[in-house]
């Protein structure tokens, strides 16, 4: 039976360069710039909502439209940073997040094939071990370990999760 190849790329090594030069231009320019929450500060500090993000935009033009009723205690020039900054961050991370799901579902099909093919060598490797074809046994042996023990003769053995790992 022919497997589906759901998908065949490669990268050049100056592909690879240019990736990975894009990535190190990136972390330098954000160095001290950026947090690392732990899980606790993320709970904590959560994410604030669409429906909250128009009310601080709302709050933003009547602080610009009525300066005059903006509390002391506020610093809008630091408001103001934080609000462009945010900004900037945000459409960054929405094309991040484009990229990072196009590699991860880029990712999955490799992984999928990967694990497909795999499946087959090693039920062909167990076909011909059966058979005693010479230097077969001890790739099956080192095989079979990822299989559960309990399948009975002429089932497939497969592991005990089909799923493939994505990360």
């Amino acid at each position: 039976m022919a497997l589906d190849n759901l998908i065949s790329i490669s990268f050049s090594a100056n592909d690879l360069e240019t990736i990975d030069k894009a990535i190190q231009d990136i972390q330098t320019v954000l160095t001290g710039k950026t947090i690392n929450l732990t899980p606790d500060q993320r709970q904590q500090y959560g994410r604030i909502a669409e429906q909250n993000k128009l009310f601080v935009n709302k709050a933003k033009n009547y602080m610009e439209q009525y300066v005059q009723h903006v509390p002391g205690f506020i610093d809008k020039a630091e408001f103001d940073r934080d609000y462009e900054a945010r900004e900037q961050i945000e459409q960054r991370l929405q094309l991040l997040d484009s990229l990072v799901e196009q590699l991860a579902d880029t990712k999955v099909l490799l992984d999928h094939d990967n694990y497909h093919n795999a499946i087959s060598f090693y039920r062909n490797i167990r076909f011909l071990s059966e058979e005693n074809v010479p230097g077969t046994n001890v790739i099956y042996e080192g095989m079979k370990q990822f299989f559960s023990s309990g399948t009975t003769p002429g089932q497939p053995e497969v592991p005990p999760s089909s799923s493939t790992d994505n990360q």
